[in-house]
């Protein structure tokens, strides 16, 4: 056992010497390594030392060779817009007509981005070239707008619109093609012209739209200007205006067809903000014709206005109709329209009170009345107006509420036109047109027979040939009243005043049948003698004749003397007059019904008087019944 101990710390202690010689190993390595650590520390920091320096140029020469080659870069920005200007000039200088129109656009276009580019620039060296390309750029952008006017040119040959009026087919447009090319030649001198071009104003483009397309319009429409005022003159200085007969209405179907039209063509090429400003400046020199046509034509009015102020009438209302389709499918032109059509609005307007003050003065500037009662023309004349006017309800209507009810009673002094004045009533918009219509043709009416029969008092002798005068000329307003439009529009107001006409004629006529009806009646009692009967029972003519003395029985024959003269010159005068039929019947009926029953009384008392001998009794019962009858035949 113990020499097993001692073989294992033997064993063991050679294990501790195996290791100490290894520790020994490990420290020796170690301070080789240190050492080795420490020249390398030494020698990075040497090379280090050596390599910054040129580590710094390296830099610096990677800095020095990106400036310049930026500066290359500059310069061959700067030469660049040299280099394009001997390129684009050549096509500039041409026509796009020439080297095609994409070709000429892409030019300008690459000369203005050139241009930009120097402009960007700012070096004081480049100033002659950004002059060279400007002026370039003006002379290419001149060009295309000579091409564009060219273009328009070809399709702007004048036309007769009357033949689109008359056969419905469709005014010519620009093809869909050219306006493609339009709009971008357009929109390229948009791009130029709009830095020069002032605020507010047309660019040279929409300019030369408006001059072309202009011209185009006022030489298509020039001859329908025309046939306007050749159609306004008549062969008869004094026939009436008929509806239709002037070339207004077609005049306006022209020129609301020919704007439209161009309202589309000015769509497809400009943009939605200059639609509006170009198409007031195409249609400016054509509304100037039309408004010299409009003021040709108030100016005929004026001098025929008895006969042709339905012409002014008529002019308002197509002109109206025509601006109000127009301001639909443009939104423009109304203002334009309303201004060319003021004048004539206002000699319609006018035309009310002038009509009203001319009848009663032609009235009463006549120097002598038929002297049978006959009517006279101008109550004819005046109801045939009445009844065309009823054509021109709506244009008449707008006139009439602008003057308001009544207004056309004012009288206007010269260089003061008072029916242009408002008034209260002028700002009721919602006034019944047709019920004005027919406050103006009752006091037209009123006009007309108040001043007839004014002046029959004067021209004819008689109450009743007065009588028969006025009710002829209200026999004449009745009759054109229900044979006509005006029968629907006259209030029953309107009849009662006519009525009225009426009854004050019947009842002048009937006062001068009062003389002969005076000797009819019977005053002549005694205190002694019983009162004759009443109507109903017989009457003795022969006892009531013995009853009255002498002189009382002279009384009534003279009494039926001066009946019978007096009776017989009323018929001769009834059956002289010229009357009209219904005036014969209705003042017939009334002379008998007032006449027939006084006499046929006055006969059945006395008629004994003249004992069959008709001396002193002209008529019985019968006889006066048929000689009052005739009086209605």
């Amino acid at each position: 056992m113990v020499g097993q101990r001692r073989a294992m710390q033997a064993e063991e202690a050679a294990e501790v010497e195996v290791l100490n010689a290894n520790l020994s190993k490990m420290k020796s390595v170690s301070k080789k390594i240190q050492a080795s650590m420490s020249r390398l520390e030494q020698s990075g920091r040497n090379v280090q030392e050596a390599i910054g320096p040129v580590y710094g140029n390296t830099q610096r020469l990677q800095v020095q060779n990106a400036n310049i080659d930026r500066i290359l870069a500059a310069i061959d920005k700067v030469t660049q817009p040299l280099d394009l200007k001997d390129r684009e000039e050549r096509i500039l200088r041409s026509r796009p007509d020439r080297v095609g129109l994409q070709e000429y656009i892409g030019s300008i276009d690459r000369t203005n981005q050139a241009l930009q580019n120097l402009q960007q620039t700012n070096l004081r060296s480049n100033q002659q070239a950004m002059a060279e390309l400007s002026s370039l750029l003006e002379i290419g952008t001149a060009n295309l707008e000579g091409e564009f006017r060219d273009m328009l040119k070809q399709d702007s040959n004048p036309i007769e619109p009357l033949k689109q009026i008359t056969t419905g087919s469709p005014y010519p447009r620009i093809s869909s093609g050219k306006s493609g090319q339009l709009r971008t030649m357009h929109a390229h001198i948009t791009t130029y012209a709009a830095q020069s071009t002032a605020r507010g104003d047309l660019l040279p483009s929409a300019k030369a739209y408006a001059n072309e397309r202009g011209h185009y319009l006022m030489m298509s429409l020039q001859n329908l200007a025309t046939a306007c005022k050749s159609t306004a003159r008549k062969v008869d200085a004094n026939a009436i205006y008929r509806q239709g007969s002037n070339g207004i209405g077609s005049y306006a179907q022209g020129i609301l067809g020919m704007y439209t039209t161009e309202y589309d063509n000015i769509c497809h090429i400009f943009n939605r903000e200059e639609w509006g400003p170009v198409l007031q400046a195409t249609c400016q020199s054509s509304l100037q014709a039309f408004a010299a046509t409009l003021q040709a034509l108030d100016t005929h009015i004026r001098e025929n206005m008895q006969t042709d102020c339905y012409l002014a009438y008529e002019i308002i209302e197509v002109v109206s109709n025509t601006s109000i389709q127009l301001e639909s499918k443009t939104g423009e032109l109304k203002y334009a329209m309303s201004d060319a059509l003021k004048p004539i609005r206002e000699t319609a307007k006018s035309s009310l009170s002038l009509l009203l003050n001319t009848t009663r003065q032609q009235i009463q500037q006549m120097q002598s009345l038929p002297q049978d009662g006959n009517s006279v023309p101008i109550t004819a004349e005046v109801m045939t107006r009445l009844q065309l006017m009823t054509a021109y309800l709506s244009p008449l209507s707008s006139i009439m509420r602008s003057l308001g009810d009544g207004g056309w009673t004012q009288t206007p002094s010269a260089g003061n036109s008072t029916a242009s004045i408002p008034t209260l009533k002028s700002f009721d918009v919602g006034a019944d047109g047709k019920q004005l219509f027919a406050h103006y043709a009752t006091d037209t009416i009123d006009v007309l027979l108040s001043t007839l029969e004014t002046r029959s008092r004067t021209l004819l002798r008689g109450k009743s040939l007065q009588a028969v005068f006025l009710a002829n000329n209200v026999a004449i307003v009745s009759r054109m009243i229900t044979s006509s439009e005006l029968d629907s529009l006259l209030s029953p107001s309107s009849g009662g005043k006519l009525d009225t006409w009426r009854k004050k004629s019947t009842q002048s006529y009937t006062d001068a049948w009062k003389e002969p009806s005076s000797h009819l009646l019977d005053v002549q009692f005694t205190a002694k003698a019983p009162r004759p009967p009443s109507t109903g029972a017989a009457v003795d003519s022969t006892a009531i004749l013995k009853a009255l003395s002498s002189k009382d029985k002279d009384g009534i024959k003279e009494k039926f003397r001066a009946f019978n003269a007096s009776f017989d010159e009323l018929v001769a005068k009834h059956k002289s007059y010229k009357m009209e039929t219904e005036v014969r019947r209705h003042l017939g009926r009334d002379v008998q019904g007032f006449i027939e029953a006084l006499y046929g009384r006055f006969w059945e008392r006395y008629h004994e008087v003249d004992k069959g001998r008709q001396k002193y009794v002209k008529y019985d019962k019968g006889q006066m019944g048929q000689v009052l009858a005739s009086l209605s035949g």
